[in-house]
């Protein structure tokens, strides 16, 4: 037998007793005998909460999702919000998407919640995260659970956690929480339910949902224009097939059409290799559909319908993926331009987005008088923003990572609004004899012609960990001087709170909470962000360039050339 460490043995020697059930012991001792690398991986850590709360592979062990992580979750939990809400009927929702074992581990935790005299609304069935957020302002709940991996392969399964605003947890209740989950034995799990306070809800809740959405993400559009607007939508295999179409044909767009193949839930994703609207392939069945028939766009949602993948026709009208900086800067500039055609513009009003998201948010909103606050990665951050600034008005947000939120009836990313506002976007374009990438090409030739990419480098298990860990640890170290022949000019630390000059030694603080993210900016207005994923095992780089446009016709060689210096910085950065 392969020599085990020491610690592992005892983490897994700890599940061999009669707090877990047989078939839990009898997996550990097979694992034992015969996969001591994945009882390492298994045991070797508790699994964490990063940017979208704790998501992971499903098994036996502490660093899995299993009746055990969840319920010890579940239970430290309901003690924190018992002791921030004394002498309150505690409510939570719950909501859960199509993955494998999601609607077990929705009955599970809401079973440990009434366990704990806390009030119970559980969805009938697999529905939208961003109707969770939604449900859970709605009915004044304390808190909200999703259940759900977002785009993650199909092994893993997750836990997000919404506070009573609609947001993901962020300080000080995330850390207040994970502390009082990490004093609890497993033995104190309470699992046995309550029936009388779990209530089932759904199609009434999805009315309420959808006329919402509907109401936020509508803008005059003609029902002439709506109606001929030819939509291509996958949901694939996902949640957004509950509300989604339904959403659609009630705001007048009767034109959709949907990609069958992929319509069914299915945890297995059997169409696609990932459920992940980034990835070409993703979107592969739908543009073949929509260039059969003659699409005018096509829509693509991820499995827990948070978020979007879009293709427009381009210059040359051929089908191509916008990038989740393009959308979101067509998105913002098609809320402002409705709000500032309804004089609602009078100086309290804010966009939000993200530190690794393009910069050319801040150029948008501000020709617009109306500022764009800038946050860590992650909706919840976002979300924060809204519950900062209450005196203002929050238009709409997004961050690179193909996500979008139109005004704050919801608080995080919600592919159910945002794929109605770019049918608005479209038909209204379209009704005018243009497209959505003209139209981002005008915006490019105003403000300047950004291009970014994202590269992520997966690394797998304990060594995978450790090298991302060192990846960091060198950058801190030896920061790049010159990228691509032009000098660092400041480097942003967010672990560090500092953003330091190189050029005059200068340092200052950030004021934002901590997080592990270096930035470098040169002379010539390139970005360069490192952040470890807080959910996958993947270390990021997030480029952007960028660079004036003199008119429509330069697009495409400017566009090219762009490419090449992102081309020519990954190549000297050596992160392919």
């Amino acid at each position: 037998m392969e020599y085990i460490k020491t610690d592992v043995l005892k983490n897994a020697n700890g599940w061999l007793t009669p707090t877990f059930d047989k078939d839990t012991q009898n997996t550990i001792k097979q694992l034992i005998q015969d996969s001591p690398k994945i009882l390492e991986d298994s045991f070797y850590k508790n699994l964490e909460f990063g940017t979208g709360g704790m998501r992971g592979v499903m098994g036996v062990g502490t660093n899995r999702i299993n009746k055990y992580t969840l319920g010890k979750n579940t239970q430290g939990l309901s003690n924190y919000l018992k002791q921030s809400f004394p002498n309150q009927q505690i409510k939570v929702a719950i909501a859960y998407d199509c993955r494998h074992n999601s609607d077990v581990f929705g009955k599970l935790v809401a079973n440990v919640f009434s366990a704990n005299d806390i009030l119970v609304y559980l969805f009938e069935s697999l529905r939208p995260t961003p109707e969770l957020s939604f449900t859970l302002k709605h009915l004044e709940c304390h808190c909200g659970i999703v259940l759900t991996a977002s785009h993650n392969p199909p092994e893993y399964n997750g836990y997000k956690v919404y506070w009573q605003d609609g947001g993901q947890l962020v300080p000080p209740q995330d850390a207040e929480i994970i502390s009082e989950i990490n004093s609890l034995d497993y033995s104190e799990i309470k699992f046995t339910e309550n029936s009388e306070l779990i209530e089932l809800i759904g199609s009434e809740m999805d009315n309420i949902f959808i006329n919402n959405a509907i109401k936020n993400g509508s803008f005059n559009t003609p029902i002439s224009a709506k109606e001929n607007l030819n939509i291509v939508f996958t949901s694939l295999h996902g949640t957004s097939i509950m509300s989604i179409p339904e959403t659609l044909n009630r705001a007048g767009y009767t034109n959709v059409n949907i990609v069958e193949e992929q319509r069914e839930p299915d945890g297995n994703f059997p169409t696609v290799v990932s459920p992940n609207p980034e990835e070409p392939e993703a979107l592969k069945l739908a543009i073949d559909l929509a260039t059969s028939i003659d699409g005018d766009i096509v829509i693509g949602t991820d499995p827990d319908c948070d978020r979007l993948g879009i293709a427009v026709r381009n210059l040359n009208n051929k089908l191509e993926i916008l990038n989740g900086n393009q959308t979101m800067i067509l998105m913002t500039n098609f809320l402002l331009k409705q709000w500032e055609n309804s004089k609602k513009i009078d100086g309290k009003q804010f966009v939000g987005s993200t530190i690794v998201s393009t910069p050319m948010m801040s150029v948008l909103t501000k020709s617009y008088n109306v500022e764009c606050k800038i946050g860590l990665t992650g909706f919840k951050w976002i979300a924060k923003m809204i519950e900062d600034f209450p005196h203002l008005d929050f238009i709409g947000g997004g961050e690179e990572s193909f996500g979008f939120m139109v005004g704050d009836f919801v608080r995080d990313k919600d592919a159910v609004t945002s794929t109605l506002l770019a049918c608005e976007i479209a038909a209204q374009a379209k009704s005018q004899n243009k497209t959505i990438y003209e139209e981002l090409i005008d915006l490019y030739v105003k403000h300047g012609l950004y291009k970014e990419r994202l590269i992520s480098m997966t690394k797998k298990g304990i060594s995978g960990a450790q090298e991302i860990k060192q990846i960091m640890i060198d950058a801190r170290k030896n920061p790049w001087t010159s990228i691509n022949g032009s000098k660092v000019i400041n480097v942003e630390d967010y672990f560090l709170s500092t953003k330091k000059n190189m050029l005059s030694k200068e340092e200052r603080q950030i004021n934002v909470p901590k997080s592990n993210v270096l930035i470098y900016h040169t002379e010539d207005g390139s970005k360069i962000a490192l952040r470890p994923s807080g959910t996958e095992p993947k270390i990021k780089f997030y480029i952007s360039v960028n660079t004036n446009l003199d008119n429509v016709a330069a697009f495409e060689k400017t566009e090219q050339l762009l490419e090449s210096k992102i081309d020519a910085i990954i190549q000297e950065l050596k992160i392919s």
